[in-house]
């Protein structure tokens, strides 16, 4: 299988969208029931790709398939289907639900729309709305309940109308962080089994919802693997940032990786990384040392580097600098005297380093 792409006799959808002016190029493939995470820094791309899948945003070149039906073919018969004749449903940050229209209401629309009578659609309503704990705001109109409530009736209009392809864009981003947990066991309830995009920042969304996890940088799919194991041997820049671990990108040799701007990191590697190939050198930030000086003593990778930002976390601080960070204590900081502009070195010993190939 390449990046991204799953067995051909479960694809569920099959996409490929390229658009020229935003330099996005991606090909991937979610199989049926999965539910895939795509992680990536603003502007990387995630939610055109998202976009071009439900209908809202043309690309230049692509074609896409969900179950079998074609959604668009640009650069064969020219076809693009509308997006309502898609089969998919798209939950964003805004739940955008109908102001003049009852929780009950809102929710049985997408049957409604499919030609069911008032009276089914309304009875599939109910069985939503149970399902999502909000079946007590039925008679309310969207300006009477809260946000996070807002979002619950938005997952049941969604997933009433039994889509083909569920489509979630940042979908906890605007809610309070106190319902957000909440949030995640009912998506995670509601999403089993079910055919699901989910782009987020937030690697607990990855964690509790995805089976795969795609990770965008630059318009292109960088990475692609099960989720655990994307977040325990991150190959990019960013799944390594949202781990919460160092990663050095660059050339294998004699055991170590050698980046461009050649400097030598060295660890330890559980499979053998071929010398000239890509490799990754990956290192949590606890493990990383901050001196005034170069230290001696043990074999030690060393970087000079200079602190840019200082973030506390607890009982410990997290100094950040251009490439790499480093986990000292409070005390360490102050008898350091660390402070965003500091010139320092930062050190990490070889045994602290996981070399593989990327």
């Amino acid at each position: 299988m390449t990046p991204g792409n799953v067995h051909v006799d479960t694809i569920g959808l099959d996409v490929r969208a390229t658009f020229d002016d935003r330099d996005v190029d991606v090909t991937l493939q979610v199989a049926r029931g999965e539910t895939v995470a795509i992680l990536g820094p603003n502007g990387a791309g995630k939610s055109s790709v998202l976009a071009a899948v439900a209908g809202v945003l043309r690309p230049d070149h692509g074609s896409a398939t969900l179950d079998g039906t074609c959604l668009y073919d640009l650069d064969g018969t020219g076809s693009w289907a509308p997006p309502h004749a898609r089969g998919i449903a798209l939950l964003a940050q805004d739940p955008l639900l109908f102001p003049h229209l009852t929780v009950l209401d809102n929710v049985a629309f997408g049957p409604r729309s499919t030609g069911w009578s008032r009276r089914a659609a309304r009875a599939t309503a109910r069985t939503w709305l149970q399902e999502v704990d909000a079946l007590e705001l039925a008679d309310r109109k969207p300006a009477q309940i809260s946000g996070g409530q807002a979002q619950r009736i938005a997952v049941a209009r969604a997933v009433t109308a039994e889509p083909h392809l569920l489509l979630l864009d940042e979908p906890m981003a605007a809610l309070d962080i106190t319902v957000v947990p909440a949030m995640r066991q009912l998506l995670k309830r509601v999403l089993a089994r079910r055919t699901t995009i989910i782009v987020t920042h937030d690697v607990l969304d990855a964690l509790l919802l995805a089976d795969r996890v795609l990770v965008m940088e630059g318009g292109r799919l960088v990475e692609a693997g099960p989720t655990a194991e994307v977040l325990a041997r991150p190959r990019s820049r960013f799944g390594a940032s949202i781990a919460g671990l160092n990663l050095v990108r660059g050339t294998a040799v004699g055991g170590a990786v050698r980046t461009a701007e050649g400097a030598t990191v060295s660890g330890l590697s559980d499979d053998p990384v071929t010398d000239g190939r890509s490799a990754v050198a990956v290192f949590s930030p606890s493990s990383v040392g901050v001196f005034p000086k170069p230290p001696a003593g043990s074999p030690r990778n060393v970087f000079a580097a200079t602190v840019r930002e200082l973030e506390p976390r607890g009982e410990q601080m997290r100094i950040r600098t251009d490439h790499l960070s480093a986990d000292v204590t409070l005390a360490a900081v102050a008898g350091l005297d660390l402070v965003p502009g500091t010139h320092v070195h930062l050190s990490v010993k070889a045994s602290g380093v996981s070399i593989y190939p990327a």
